[in-house]
């Protein structure tokens, strides 16, 4: 089994190598190969996972390469975890819409925007050449903002599954205030890639008992303080909102604290060089602890079970059959288009992503999924299309923005930044 991680000379990759050495039996690799531009790094990166493999007794053979097209061919499954403009493109998403008074953040309002219109074109570039190379490959995107990179994937008819670490963190606390095992714990997990809410944690299944009123009654301080929302917001809304939500829920203060404090950018940079350092001692075989605060928790673990699903391990998932993933609407949520693209527990094959039913919303979630959902298509459309016009929509469509003249102000910023990743800027 051949996989290729598409920005494999990520600080990230060691966590995915070790969720492939724990997890060898559930997705038994043969050949990893790992495909970055950055030369330097991959060499890093290439070297800690094969010492990592090696350590283990594990038989892959790593292979590290700067050509995207030989590192697809013959790939079972493409892994796509890059981040174009790198940190630095990053730090500017997190600094210019706090100019305006935005949040200033990688996935969501104005800085989402940015990173939508960089990314977007470069993946599917990526995605047509996996297509010419092995058309029966899957693709999983870790690439953010998910929901909109993956729709543009499925918009094009590529075999792709978006993935995000959100919900495996919350089942994975959860089990452990439960005091039970992760895969006991089926979670309501409903809405948008980091837009999204826990409307049940289920025992046993989707049809397990929902034990979520217990928990919010025994340990609503404590996943509360996770949140950094108040504990009586989580009784009100009887439900436990991604911590993304913080971003509409308490906007104002957010801008505030982001004002206060160095861009968190700025800290993942420092620590990647740390990490890189580390990873350059031919001594170093495990993942090292600092790696925890680079985010990312449980990404190996969520990303393992899906390609193994996919690949016919199995209907793959953390909770005995379902897994949360970012796939295509076709009804599942039926306020919205079928081509939105929604993060819902889903029955995993080598068919395919099928969505399994999920609770009734009300107006309070129904609302601003649906004003989300029409500013990721007006994200994807400025991101196919170009045109300043189109940011300009897609920004006052946004939750975060709405205003004309905000709107204005944020599409000149986006565009002074972003120009030398825009062809049409």
């Amino acid at each position: 089994m051949k996989l290729a991680v598409v920005g494999g000379g990520s600080t990230y990759t060691p966590e995915l190598v070790d969720g492939f050495v724990r997890l060898r039996d559930t997705l038994p690799v043969t050949e990893l190969v790992l495909a970055d531009p950055a030369g330097d790094r991959l060499e890093l990166v290439g070297g800690l996972a094969r010492r990592m493999l090696a350590r283990a007794g594990h038989p892959a053979a790593v292979t590290t390469t700067g050509d995207l097209d030989a590192a697809v061919a013959d790939a079972d499954a493409v892994l796509l975890q890059l981040r174009v403009g790198g940190q630095a493109a990053r730090e500017r998403d997190e600094t210019w819409p706090l100019e305006c008074g935005c949040v200033g953040q990688e996935t969501t309002g104005a800085g989402g925007l940015a990173k939508a219109l960089r990314t977007v074109p470069v993946v599917l570039d990526i995605a047509e050449r996996v297509r010419r190379a092995n058309p029966g490959a899957w693709i999983v995107d870790f690439t953010n903002p998910v929901g909109i990179v993956t729709r543009a994937l499925l918009n094009e008819g590529h075999r792709a599954v978006g993935l995000c670490n959100v919900a495996i963190g919350l089942q994975r606390k959860f089990a452990a205030l439960l005091e039970v095992e992760p895969g006991r714990v089926h979670l309501d997990h409903v809405g948008l890639n980091h837009l999204t809410w826990e409307l049940g944690v289920r025992l046993g299944g989707p049809d397990g008992r929902d034990v979520l009123p217990g928990l919010l009654a025994r340990h609503g301080a404590a996943i509360a303080a996770d949140l950094r929302l108040p504990e009586p917001l989580l009784h009100r809304l009887g439900a436990v909102p991604s911590y993304y939500l913080r971003y509409f829920y308490a906007h104002d203060e957010v801008v505030a604290e982001m004002r206060e404090r160095p861009p968190r950018a700025a800290e993942v940079a420092a620590m990647e060089r740390e990490l890189l350092e580390m990873y350059a001692d031919p001594a170093l075989d495990t993942k090292p602890e600092l790696l925890a605060g680079r985010g990312g928790a449980y990404y190996s673990e969520a990303a393992v079970a899906l390609a193994a699903a996919l690949l016919g391990g199995g209907r793959g998932g953390a909770d005995g059959g379902a897994q949360v993933v970012n796939v295509r609407n076709d009804g599942t949520l039926p306020f919205l288009p079928d081509d939105a693209v929604v993060e819902v527990p889903a029955a995993v094959s080598p068919a395919g992503a099928e969505p399994l039913p999920v609770p009734p919303l009300n107006p309070l979630h129904t609302g601003l999924i649906s004003a989300v959902t029409a500013y990721e298509h007006l994200a994807l459309d400025a991101a196919l299309r170009g045109g300043r016009d189109r940011v300009f929509a897609a920004l006052l469509a946004h939750p975060l923005v709405g205003r004309y003249a905000l709107a204005e102000k944020l599409t000149d910023r986006l565009l002074a930044h972003n120009r030398e990743y825009l062809a049409w800027a």
